[in-house]
């Protein structure tokens, strides 16, 4: 039968929530269940507050056993959007209605791809390379700010950031879907890159220096062409330039993975040492 009381959940309830999935998402993490079982700790509260009987809190729980995975952060927000559906359903009456395992399971899954895609760009692509840039410019000479201000500040922005993405998901239900996903989402995540994008060319101008020692000389040893003069007159920072691209290109475009790609690096120093192109300034 359906039930025609409405259910409304207690703000200690949704923050009880939000902390299960800040502190447990990657909890009994593998390869099989991924963040499952970080999302059964975050509906529990929810559960146990709708459902008075334990055999529908049983139901209810048994829908968010279904495989889950996505960016953490961002994500978050579908944790929020189906605590507002899991309170609808108790609403109505579990089985009854338009709200049962097949809608919240949908729009999980739903979700959980292009969230996946749009977190890792913003977040990882590019809110964590601006604030390690702004981190490494505090440690000069080796200072320890630099360290203690990303752990402050990634914490901070982590914690209150999901929090923000929780209960706007809680207020907006299946609402949030349009929002994440269409135009408006699209400008957020395009103006969102480029400003990434400025700020990691900006950080590897400043603390990324490739030069050549490469040079001709005469009989008598004097130089008479310094190669790096030459191409500094052309393109300050031009072999910066195309260390930089090269990275990117055997990353982006040729799925190569970081650790690959700095041991490339390690074996083109080597040999860019060895044949005299360029000069790490040691002295023994």
């Amino acid at each position: 039968m359906a039930n025609t009381e409405k259910k409304t959940l207690s703000r200690k309830t949704l923050n009880k929530s939000f902390h299960h999935w800040f502190y447990g998402h990657l909890t009994v993490f593998s390869q099989e269940h991924m963040q499952t079982f970080g999302y059964l700790t975050s509906m529990l509260p929810i559960v146990e507050e709708l459902y008075d009987s334990k055999e529908d809190q049983e139901k209810a729980m048994k829908t968010y056993t279904a495989f889950f995975n996505t960016e953490p952060q961002l994500g978050t927000v579908i944790v929020g959007v189906t605590a507002s559906l899991e309170e609808a359903r108790a609403s109505q009456g579990i089985g009854v209605g338009e709200v049962d395992d097949t809608t919240i399971n949908g729009l999980r899954a739903g979700l959980m791809g292009p969230i996946a895609g749009i977190g890792d760009s913003l977040v990882v692509g590019t809110l964590i390379p601006v604030i390690l840039g702004i981190a490494l410019g505090m440690s000069s000479g080796g200072s320890p700010l630099g360290a203690i201000f990303y752990i402050i500040v990634w914490n901070l922005l982590g914690y209150f950031g999901m929090r923000f993405a929780y209960f706007k998901g809680y207020e907006l239900g299946d609402k949030a879907v349009g929002i994440l996903i269409g135009a408006q989402g699209k400008a957020i995540r395009k103006a969102i890159a480029t400003v990434g994008g400025m700020v990691v060319g900006g950080v590897a101008a400043t603390w990324v220096t490739v030069k050549t020692s490469f040079r001709l000389t005469n009989g008598s040893g004097k130089s008479y062409l310094v190669l790096q003069n030459q191409l500094d007159s052309v393109y300050p920072g031009l072999l910066t330039a195309l260390f930089i691209v090269l990275c990117w290109w055997l990353m982006a475009k040729k799925n190569i993975s970081p650790i690959k790609v700095m041991l490339i690096l390690v074996v083109v120093a080597f040999i860019g040492v060895l044949v005299g192109f360029f000069n790490p300034g040691l002295t023994y």
